[in-house]
């Protein structure tokens, strides 16, 4: 099978405006882990609204298309065994070592503990981390690594349905009518993940497998992108400026109009995505190469080194977009230092961050006989 350069490109394309959205995150009105000692409720809050919309969601539709390309290729079993071992032990990996530090920097900003951090690992424990300045420590769900624990729950409960509906044919028309199911969950917020509910992304996860991946989906948007395009320019400053102006009180008619309309946003902005990169973006190089593997370590990393240096600096009296610039330019060189220098070169490293095995270099060489 050709590989699609293009989702390569959209995933770490995405990895790293998630590094911008955790950043902003420092500076912005919205709780967090550290907050910098004055906020910006101007661009960066917008930025933040709009990184937002579609960010996460993108990310669930691209695994969507890459299980359907797994499961093309491997066995159930295979499959299964892979993604334990490659969402399972980084999400252990973020649960057990890098939360704790940030727990523990989030209790000291929000004065809710006076220690150092030694003092602070036993009461890691101590009760279930489920939000920001909450009362509990142990952040079951790795904190930012939400995703891995989600998709691989997603991964393994939905494989009944997927070897179902994978010979099923719909007729073209029907994928006009897609975006109606996510606007009307867009409405729920029963778990609240990264700003959306868990029901939205299962049915985009659930699009990527049986939607997203084949030719008449391409054909779709490329009748439809001026629309989409329109449509998700027009949305975008909608939902921000409404946003910023006044969020309706919920159980209202102008909280779900509201709602739907960031919904609308999110799929159009996706189509938009999705038909740029399928046009411009369909050929690697060794940029490619070296950023989609680094993609998966550099999403496990930036938070936590984010949360830590963002403590260092939050009292400083720079400006905010100084601020900003400096934690941006530096968390993201030391990330990708610590991926480059003690993730890449090791197999043990790369286990541990949900990357394949280096292979040997001697691994394929012809066995040179020896004379007796």
């Amino acid at each position: 099978m050709n590989r699609q350069y293009d989702l390569d490109w959209i995933r770490v394309a995405a990895t790293v405006a998630v590094f911008v959205f955790h950043c902003t995150m420092f500076a912005n009105a919205f709780p967090w882990h550290v907050k910098n000692n004055e906020l910006n409720s101007g661009w960066v809050f917008s930025l933040s609204l709009l990184l937002s919309t579609w960010l996460m969601p993108i990310f669930f539709a691209i695994s969507g298309i890459s299980v359907r390309y797994a499961l093309e290729r491997k066995t159930v079993r295979n499959y299964i065994t892979e993604r334990l071992t490659r969402l399972g032990i980084p999400l252990l990996l973020g649960i057990w070592i890098l939360s704790p530090p940030q727990v523990y920097i989030e209790r000291i900003s929000y004065e809710q503990f006076n220690g150092s951090f030694l003092d602070f690992i036993p009461h890691y424990v101590d009760g279930l981390y489920l939000g920001i300045g909450g009362s509990g420590n142990f952040a079951f769900v790795g904190l930012h690594l939400w995703y891995l624990l989600v998709l691989l729950v997603f991964s393994i409960l939905t494989l009944p349905l997927f070897r179902f509906i994978q010979h099923l044919t719909i007729k073209p028309v029907y994928y006009y009518f897609l975006p109606i199911p996510l606007v009307l969950l867009s409405t729920i917020n029963i778990v609240d993940l990264g700003s959306w509910d868990i029901f939205f992304y299962v049915v985009i996860f659930i699009y990527g497998y049986y939607f997203f991946h084949g030719n008449v989906f391409q054909t779709m948007i490329q009748k439809t992108f001026w629309i989409h395009l329109l449509i998700g320019v027009s949305t975008s400053i909608i939902y921000t400026s409404w946003f910023i102006i006044n969020i309706p009180e919920v159980g209202t008619t102008a909280f779900y109009l509201f709602k739907s309309i960031r919904g609308l946003s999110c799929w159009s902005s996706l189509i938009t995505i999705f038909y740029l990169g399928h046009r411009y973006l369909r050929r690697s190089n060794h940029t490619l190469a070296y950023t989609s593997e680094a993609a998966m370590p550099v999403y496990i990393l930036h938070q936590p080194v984010i949360v830590i240096i963002g403590f260092f600096i939050k009292d400083l009296s720079w400006s905010v977009e100084w601020k900003l610039t400096f934690l941006f330019a530096t968390c993201f060189s030391l990330v990708l230092l610590l991926y480059h220098v003690l993730i890449r070169p090791f197999n043990v490293m790369r286990f541990l961050f949900g990357l394949k095995q280096k292979p040997s270099i001697h691994k394929g060489l012809p066995v040179k006989e020896t004379s007796r």
